[in-house]
């Protein structure tokens, strides 16, 4: 660490999709806006450049952390990571330890919520077929009425929704503005309803399934929830009852939905996670007509950075006054 510097943030960022990686400018702001901190961001090009970066750091900005990385840091105080989700870093060295970790629920839940909201009208309003006919030249008025189940209106229809934290919240807020009837479920329901009309725990999950023409998943990936969504939950849905997920592949046994889906059990899914991804070629999921897929797209947006820097530079603010840090996870928990 050079000479007058108290604190350092690394950004341990390489990928080769752009989207993952910040822009110049976000490091360049950071030192100009935080003239007291070191910013330093690897190339990735060297196989030792991270480490060697990480080892006197005490603030990283990152989507995990090996264990043999975490060993060398020792320095480390915080890490802010940049998706929703943090199982990648729940590793049992990790979680034991005393480094803080936050997400960015704050910057994608509004996001991930509005594609959540996307993919309920396009079921509700048949629009995967549209664009299927539209492919073939085939004005398909009368063919799309005929389908099963009929285009629908949302407002007065029930969703089950998974899941009530920062992406949750805004899907229920979404909904219940276009007069939708929300069941949140969620770890503790006694924390409130977060825009819904009802919240109940886990052990309700069974008849808000029952009752719900859409069950949307926005919950974390943990040991209750993984294969939440398993072949007797599927049994419980509405024959004319979507399925749509903008959490994690893993809250949804992909086999046992196939099935369910091909005796029509359900009458479709939007998926914009997956168990496997990139979603293998071989997976039947590509050919179910009733399934409309993202590939993992529900968080994209021109102005993520944007959002990043807002909530990382007020942690930042926090972390150098001594102050609590804000999207704190309880790595016990998971979320």
């Amino acid at each position: 660490m050079s000479e007058g510097v108290r604190h350092k943030v690394v950004i341990l960022l390489h990928d080769e999709f752009d989207m993952w990686q910040p822009p110049l400018w976000f490091a360049a702001r950071l030192r100009t806006e935080f003239p007291q901190v070191e910013v330093a961001q690897p190339s990735g090009k060297r196989r030792d450049e991270d480490e060697q970066e990480l080892a006197n750091a005490d603030v990283m900005i990152g989507w995990s952390v090996r264990p043999d990385q975490l060993r060398g840091a020792i320095r480390l105080r915080w890490i802010y990571s940049i998706t929703a989700a943090v199982d990648r870093f729940l590793f049992p060295e990790f979680v034991a330890g005393d480094i803080a970790l936050c997400n960015a629920g704050r910057v994608h839940g509004p996001v991930v919520a509005e594609h959540a909201i996307a993919m309920v009208m396009a079921l509700a309003k048949r629009v995967p077929s549209a664009v299927r006919y539209q492919d073939r030249r085939k004005w398909a008025m009368e063919a799309i009425w005929n389908e099963r189940p009929r285009p629908r209106e949302l407002r007065g229809s029930t969703m089950a929704l998974i899941g009530l934290g920062s992406i949750g919240a805004e899907i229920a807020s979404m909904s219940s503005a276009l007069k939708m009837h929300v069941i949140g479920i969620r770890e503790h329901p006694e924390r409130g309803p977060e825009g819904a009309q009802e919240v109940v725990g886990y052990d309700s999950l069974d008849a808000a399934i029952a009752r719900a023409d859409f069950v949307v998943l926005a919950a974390p990936e943990t040991a209750r929830t993984r294969k939440l969504i398993n072949e007797r939950r599927l049994n419980s849905f509405k024959p004319d009852a979507y399925l749509v997920n903008v959490a994690r592949g893993a809250l949804v046994d992909e086999v046992a939905l196939v099935a369910a889906l091909r005796k029509k059990q359900l009458a479709g899914a939007a998926l914009d996670v997956f168990s496997e991804e990139p979603l293998p070629r071989r997976s039947p999921l590509w050919k179910l007509p009733q399934v409309l897929i993202t590939p993992h797209t529900a968080f994209l947006t021109a102005k993520v950075w944007e959002r990043h820097y807002a909530l990382f530079v007020d942690n930042l603010r926090r972390y150098l006054a001594g102050q609590p840090l804000i999207e704190l996870i309880d790595k016990t928990k998971g979320y």
